[in-house]
């Protein structure tokens, strides 16, 4: 299976849930980053990596794939 027949699969629901999450940390993080006020380096240094670890989550998620769809023939087999 290529990449984006497994980006494209459908993903299981709990990835799903972790997906969110992930996209969650992302926008939070963006938002501190980007606050118009000055913030203490702790803060800053700590959004930075929740956008890290929010840009992780959200990749591998999306590229799981339900079991039953690892299990069909590929094109050209």
């Amino acid at each position: 299976m290529n990449i984006i027949k497994r980006v494209k699969a459908p993903t299981p629901k709990f990835f799903k849930i972790l997906r969110g999450i992930g996209l969650a940390l992302l926008a939070i993080s963006g938002s501190v980053i980007a606050a118009p006020i000055v913030l203490p380096t702790a803060i800053i240094t700590t959004a930075g990596y929740m956008a890290v670890v929010g840009g992780v989550i959200s990749a591998v998620s999306q590229m799981t794939v339900v079991e039953e769809n690892l299990n069909k023939p590929r094109d050209g087999d």
